[in-house]
């Protein structure tokens, strides 16, 4: 009988609004996930991760280096969990959430990539905070 195994990762950082330190989160973070997910769950978990880091730095923070966003990955049980946190003011996902993704435009995507390839995606009242899950197949 064969057994199920269990891998585990947590990755948590807070780093500088920047895009740049976006970039230095993603050395770390593809040390991690290389050898846990295979291409397909790798592509979707790098593209929500990025989608929500890249939306906490540029609308949240405004590209202000002296505001933070923190992050945090956990893979456990089958599903990965990505938490982001930022100091902006936040914005009102109830409205945008309903909202077609129009792919030709520069920005507006973020919240339509979440929905087709997270599991669950949850912000909190202020909007400055999304929880997403991925369970890996």
């Amino acid at each position: 009988m064969k057994s199920a195994v269990r891998i585990e990762c947590e990755l948590r950082s807070t780093l500088p609004a920047t895009l740049s330190a976006i970039e230095e989160f993603f050395v770390e973070f593809h040390q991690c996930h290389h050898a846990l997910m295979n291409r397909v769950n790798g592509f979707a978990a790098e593209l929500m991760v990025r989608e929500a880091l890249t939306n906490a730095v540029v609308h949240g923070c405004h590209a202000d280096a002296g505001k933070t966003v923190r992050c945090c990955l956990r893979l456990k049980s089958g599903r990965l969990l990505i938490v982001v946190a930022d100091d902006g003011e936040g914005f009102d996902w109830r409205g945008a959430r309903n909202d077609p993704a129009v792919f030709s435009e520069c920005s507006g995507r973020g919240v339509g990539i979440l929905r087709k390839y997270a599991n669950h995606v949850r912000y909190n009242d202020r909007g400055n905070k999304v929880s997403i899950v991925k369970r890996l197949y």
